[in-house]
């Protein structure tokens, strides 16, 4: 059967990789993303290749192109949707510089509040028992200085996963996945070529750097109804990474205040 799938920044990065997958199934896939330009890029190349996509280019940020949005997929698919799959965020600084007061809440409005309106537009409308997934990061646990106004977004978002799990019992299973470094080059520049040191690759535990792909097999295997009985968990994708714990003058090492 194929499926009705939603995506939110789904032009580019992740998302463009996560829509392209369910595409390349049969799914019917409805994304939004916030770039007219790579929207109309992605929409020419899923054409091209004759899948059911369609692409909106607007604001997850503002709650009337939410709405129109949702209403856009309900007036094709008036018997409902599968899977909705909040993947839109960006980074926007923090306290040290470039996030001041209204970039903090425009980056909550994004990456917490939409999410959030989407599974409330959608949530009487699951074709049987639906998914929800919410694409976090291993920020929400750690953090590099100022980063706060993303951080606070993927802490928002992970919690929120597990409060929504609980609301939405019987309707739709809700977990979240938190990527490490995904290197998402590819899935903004179709010429693009990975640079990496070794460093780069041996600092991970799995001996190498994330790709999109790696991110999608979780999608996919969250979005499947036989792993009903996952719900309300955070699923990190980092290759180890979180979990290498390094102190001054290991690994070659120095701290340097």
């Amino acid at each position: 059967m194929n499926r009705t799938i939603i995506i939110t920044g789904g032009a580019a990065g992740i998302g463009r990789c996560i829509v392209e997958h369910f595409a390349r199934q049969g799914d019917n896939v409805y994304f939004i993303d916030n770039n007219p330009e790579d929207t109309q890029a992605e929409i020419r190349r899923m054409h091209d290749e004759g899948w059911k996509v369609t692409g909106v280019a607007g604001d997850v940020a503002d709650k009337q192109t939410l709405e129109d949005f949702a209403r856009l997929v309900l007036d094709e698919h008036p018997e409902g949707i599968h899977c909705l799959i909040n993947n839109a965020c960006l980074m926007h600084g923090g306290i040290l510089q470039g996030c001041d007061y209204d970039d903090f809440l425009y980056i909550l409005r994004v990456g917490v509040a939409a999410p959030y309106m989407l599974a409330r537009l959608f949530k009487d409308h699951f074709q049987g028992l639906g998914s929800i997934v919410n694409i976090s990061s291993t920020r929400a646990f750690q953090s590099q200085p100022n980063t706060e106004s993303y951080t606070a977004a993927k802490g928002g978002i992970t919690a929120l996963t597990h409060a929504l799990a609980v609301s939405l019992a019987g309707v739709a299973r809700v977990n979240s996945i938190a990527p490490g470094w995904i290197d998402t080059g590819r899935y903004h520049d179709d010429n693009y070529t990975p640079d990496y040191s070794e460093a780069d690759l041996l600092q991970h535990p799995s001996g190498r750097v994330g790709e999109p792909a790696d991110i999608v097999r979780a999608v996919e295997f969250l979005c499947d109804e036989r792993n009903s009985f996952i719900n309300g968990e955070n699923i990190t994708v980092d290759g180890g990474m979180s979990r290498l714990m390094v102190y001054h003058n290991d690994c070659g090492w120095t701290y340097q205040p």
